[in-house]
């Protein structure tokens, strides 16, 4: 009776050979499916990090057109780069004590390139121009030199 028990337990090799295989196959299906999510996960973590620096920006420049913060000639109201928005300025009108009002906690990194380096616009250069003009920052944009799962260059959004 005892030899009969363990004669049936455990897997046979062919059973486990079956097994491995099924497992296998399962494993080999999922992983472009983790593949993507994780692509998602980075152009949205991309696109979030866009809109942020872009209302710094508009703040910015609201803060400007109130005339409550001084800004350079020619730079028509948009911040001279990144690190002033993180660095902060001094808010305040004419005569008033201000305070310094930072803009951003900290330039994020670019999910695509894994650097904090972005592409930045001036008022003065063209909508498409992919060197920055200096002057001001009016728009940034990622370095990145791939493409999206929608097909668009990621340099683009």
């Amino acid at each position: 009776m005892t030899k009969r028990i363990l004669k049936e337990a455990g897997m046979t090799l062919l059973e486990l050979i079956i097994a491995s295989a099924i497992l296998l196959i399962l494993s080999s299906m999922a992983l472009p499916m983790v593949r993507l999510v994780v692509v998602r996960q980075r152009e949205q973590e991309l696109r979030q990090d866009l809109r942020d620096m872009r209302n710094a920006i508009d703040k910015y420049k609201d803060k400007a057109d109130q005339n409550l913060i001084r800004v350079e000639l020619g730079s028509e109201g948009y911040p001279p780069d990144l690190e002033t928005l993180v660095k902060g300025v001094s808010v305040g009108g004419a005569g008033a004590t201000g305070h310094n009002i930072r803009f951003l906690r900290r330039i994020p990194v670019d999910p695509m390139t894994g650097r904090r380096e972005w592409g930045m616009r001036s008022v003065q250069d063209d909508p498409d121009s992919t060197s920055w003009g200096g002057n001001n920052v009016f728009d940034v944009y990622s370095k990145s030199a791939g493409t999206a799962l929608d097909g668009t260059k990621y340099s683009d959004w």
